[in-house]
C-alpha cells in the first residue's frame, strides 16, 4: 500500500523531504520574529515589537503555504517541533542582526530547494518555489534596510528611539 501511495505522490522522496526541512525552517523563523518581538517590547521598542510581530505572520504564513503544496501532491506534511529559540539579545542591534542573518539562511535553503527540484526536473515544484524566491528578495531587502537605519540614525541620544520609529516605515518595490 505505502509503494502505491507513493505513486499517487507528484513529488519526489527528496523534494518532499526538503519541503517538511522548509516548513520547520519556517516555524522556527515564526518563532525566532516572535521571540524578537517579545525583547523588542520589554525593552520599550513598541513599533519594532510590531514589525516583527507581522514578520512572525508571514513566517506562519509560508509555512502553512508549503505545508498545504505538500498535501495538495499526495505527500505527508508533517507539523514540526519547533525548539532553541533565542529569546535574549545584547541590545537592539543585534536583534536585527540575527534578523538579516535568518533571512539570509533561509534564502539559501530555498535556492537549494530550488536547485534540487531543477536536478530531478521537477518543473512544478520549481514554479511553486518561484513565489518564495521572490519574496525572500523583499524580506533581505527589508531587513537590511531596518539594519542600514542604525548606520544612519546611529544609536546615540535618541537614535534608538528613531530607529524605532522607523522599522515600521520600510517597504519594497518592485519598480
Amino acid at each position: 500500500m505505502k509503494d502505491l501511495m507513493r505513486i499517487k505522490c507528484l513529488i519526489s522522496q527528496d523534494i518532499e523531504t526538503l519541503l517538511n526541512q522548509q516548513i520547520k525552517k519556517e516555524a522556527h523563523s515564526s518563532s525566532l520574529y516572535l521571540s524578537m518581538a517579545s525583547w523588542c517590547n520589554q525593552n520599550g521598542y513598541d513599533f519594532s515589537a510590531d514589525y516583527f510581530t507581522k514578520q512572525s505572520e508571514e513566517e506562519r504564513m509560508h509555512q502553512l503555504k508549503l505545508f498545504k503544496y505538500v498535501l495538495d501532491m499526495g505527500g505527508n506534511a508533517i507539523s514540526p517541533e519547533v525548539t532553541g529559540i533565542k529569546t535574549d539579545f545584547a541590545g537592539f542591534r543585534e536583534v536585527f542582526e540575527d534578523a538579516l542573518e535568518a533571512e539570509i539562511a533561509i534564502t539559501q535553503s530555498f535556492k537549494n530547494l530550488a536547485s534540487r527540484c531543477h536536478k530531478e526536473m521537477d518543473f512544478v515544484t520549481m514554479e511553486f518555489l518561484n513565489w518564495f524566491l521572490k519574496e525572500q528578495r523583499e524580506e533581505e531587502y527589508k531587513a537590511r534596510r531596518a539594519l542600514e537605519l542604525f548606520e544612519v540614525i546611529g544609536e546615540e541620544g535618541t537614535g534608538r528611539w528613531e530607529i524605532d520609529k522607523h522599522v515600521n516605515k520600510i517597504t519594497y518595490s518592485e519598480d
